[in-house]
């Protein structure tokens, strides 16, 4: 079966505004020279018009997109929240997801809802079986939402969203999430974090954002102890690093959950060049990545992988992340390569740490704990 892929150009439209990358220019700090809000349409508008352009788009199932409706937001956020969304989004200058620097501009809610949209809408083709894979382009993100407000330039948790939506309209079980944006994915921790039925995974740059979220030691609560597994890398962490938590921790954790689906919540903002974060995964580390997940996929639940976008933040390297990825899902080359990658994949740093390695055998030892406690037995979850 095809690689579906969603993109809708109003994604571009969502407006965060001319400020100082995260905040206002002004302030107590004094005037600061204005520019674009670091969450701007950009690297998402250029990976869509490559996929386009290279021909990349002809061997993928564009699927249409509905807005989420009122109803599957708030199997996940409360009514206030949603009010606020609503309130703010109807005001001539906009308003802020809850944190102080997710500004959006006058009519955002019904983007916001059409961002969430198009997780439900690849989510669903793939439990149809229209799919086997697919990629959802979509903005503003969603991974860091979490019930009662919005933050870290997310206004609703798209992907959890989905999830709710998917157990109600299919009446699916076991889901599990792979987050391998730079960033914890505290929100779909935190909606998930007591529900056994969900599997969350975040690989992210050791207390980057949120600040002191992530944590080894946050595995879950009640009946959900065990399904949130955390792999905090530090700083500096490369393909090497990456590659070696998704062999020896990411897919040993879903031999163990064995999931009925598997989405990944793809932010590109761990790669060499993004201004956000301090990794250096490059295409050749997504594209294996991709390549690893895919195989997991196959071996679990008939190939079902969708992945739903989140951060990214060089306008210049996102499209060669996300055009590797998709390519790699759809099992096509299109000749679209970073002329540097083959030199930044021979730098020392790329290569896996002591200090790397131990926080990967930690994770690992939890996925050999979710192995005893579903009743798969460990020699099964070989890295």
């Amino acid at each position: 079966m095809p690689t579906g892929y969603v993109w809708h150009q109003k994604y571009a439209w969502h407006d965060t505004g001319v400020q100082h990358m995260l905040g206002a220019s002004g302030g107590a700090r004094g005037p600061q020279h204005p520019l674009l809000h670091g969450e701007s349409p950009d690297s998402k508008a250029r990976l869509a018009s490559v996929v386009e352009a290279s021909g990349l788009i002809d061997h993928l199932v564009r699927l249409p997109v509905a807005s989420a409706t009122d109803e599957d937001v708030l199997r996940v956020h409360t009514p206030a929240h949603l009010a606020r969304m609503r309130h703010e989004s109807l005001q001539p200058k906009g308003g802020d997801a809850g944190d102080g620097s997710s500004p959006f501009g006058y009519g955002a809610l019904e983007i916001a809802l059409l961002s969430a949209g198009g997780a439900k809408a690849i989510v669903g083709a793939a439990l149809e079986g229209r799919i086997t894979n697919g990629y959802a382009l979509i903005r503003p993100p969603g991974h860091h939402a979490i019930a009662e407000t919005g933050m870290g330039f997310c206004m609703f948790n798209n992907i959890g969203i989905a999830i709710r939506w998917a157990r109600e309209r299919f009446g699916i079980g076991r889901i599990a999430v792979v987050d391998w944006d730079v960033h914890h994915g505290n929100g779909t921790q935190a909606v998930f974090y007591d529900d056994p039925q969900t599997l969350a995974i975040s690989l992210h740059q050791d207390n980057l954002y949120p600040f002191g979220s992530g944590l080894l030691e946050e595995r879950g609560a009640g009946a959900g102890l065990g399904t949130t597994i955390n792999i905090p890398l530090p700083s500096g962490s490369g393909n090497g690093a990456y590659i070696a938590a998704i062999e020896q921790a990411v897919v040993p954790a879903l031999r163990a959950f064995r999931p009925e689906l598997v989405i990944v919540a793809s932010g590109f903002d761990g790669s060499f060049m993004d201004p956000f974060g301090r990794m250096m995964i490059t295409t050749i580390g997504y594209r294996t990545m991709t390549q690893r997940l895919m195989e997991a996929a196959d071996e679990l639940c008939g190939g079902r992988l969708v992945m739903v976008h989140e951060g990214g933040y060089s306008s210049l390297y996102v499209p060669y992340c996300g055009v590797a990825v998709i390519e790699t899902l759809a099992g096509v080359k299109t000749g679209i390569e970073m002329p540097w990658d083959d030199d930044w994949v021979r730098l020392p740093d790329q290569a896996v740490t002591d200090r790397q390695a131990a926080v990967i055998a930690r994770a690992g030892g939890f996925a050999a704990e979710l192995a005893a406690t579903s009743g798969v037995p460990v020699s099964q979850t070989r890295p």
